[in-house]
């Protein structure tokens, strides 16, 4: 398994409401409980050998290149959405013929267990595309999985595009995928970003290949408060938390 897999980690963005007078860094390099949030998303998927992860770095990335320089990196030079992140990592991932783990540097709490378990589920399922959703018992404003009559995926809605029925789906997307890496690269080829953000998002990439004829498969786990990601303040002090109550 471990062979034929390589990951792409999200670590580009600002965080621009975590920045403070005395702290600008990059979002993914906040810390908590004396660590970057981006170091316990590398350790959760550490069974992924570092010369096979790829960090998509952007604001200040030397804050990062520096800190974790024994991986790969690829630039975003424009924050253009999640779509366009992944895409920074082409070159990189142009020659190869196996599946990518696409994770999000400012998530913290997702568990080892939980990457290697949604890893070998997707390998088991035999999916293009398999997506790690969730139900939580904390408020979060994440995308809702649409399921079909039966139970099969549809599409992912963004939280602010819901209508007030799709609002009431509890099954949420974590933004944690694995793909086969040249569906995946032909897929980001057609991403459109004929929204309001003017930006390309990875959500659709999944509708895409599914629509294409492809297999796309949910992975749903109660994923509690792993599944929070860190966009405040707030949040931060409750990914501090949580890591806390963990190491007790």
């Amino acid at each position: 398994m471990q062979d034929n897999i390589k990951a792409v980690v999200l670590a580009a963005g600002k965080g621009t409401r975590l920045q403070t007078e005395n702290n600008e860094l990059p979002k993914v390099m906040r810390n908590a409980r004396g660590k970057p949030l981006l170091w316990y998303v590398l350790d959760g998927i550490s069974f992924i050998d570092k010369s096979e992860i790829i960090i998509v770095v952007g604001y200040m990335k030397e804050a990062v290149t520096d800190y974790f320089s024994e991986y790969i990196f690829a630039e975003q030079y424009e924050q253009l959405g999640t779509g366009h992140a992944v895409k920074a990592a082409k070159d990189l991932l142009v020659d190869f013929n196996g599946a990518v783990l696409v994770c999000c540097g400012d998530m913290p709490a997702i568990k080892g267990e939980t990457y290697e378990s949604f890893v070998k589920a997707h390998f088991d399922q035999g999916n293009v595309c398999t997506i790690l959703t969730g139900e939580s018992s904390i408020q979060l404003s994440y995308g809702r999985i649409v399921r079909d009559d039966k139970n099969g995926f549809v599409e992912i809605v963004e939280d602010k595009d819901c209508s007030e029925e799709q609002k009431k789906i509890t099954e949420l997307n974590s933004g944690v995928y694995i793909f086969d890496c040249q569906k995946m690269l032909l897929a980001l080829e057609k991403l459109e970003n004929n929204n309001n953000q003017k930006e390309y998002y990875l959500t659709d990439v999944p509708a895409i290949l599914k629509n294409s004829g492809e297999q796309v498969g949910l992975y749903k786990r109660d994923l509690g408060d792993e599944i929070v990601g860190v966009n405040t303040l707030e949040q931060l002090e409750q990914v501090e938390k949580i890591i806390e109550g963990r190491e007790k």
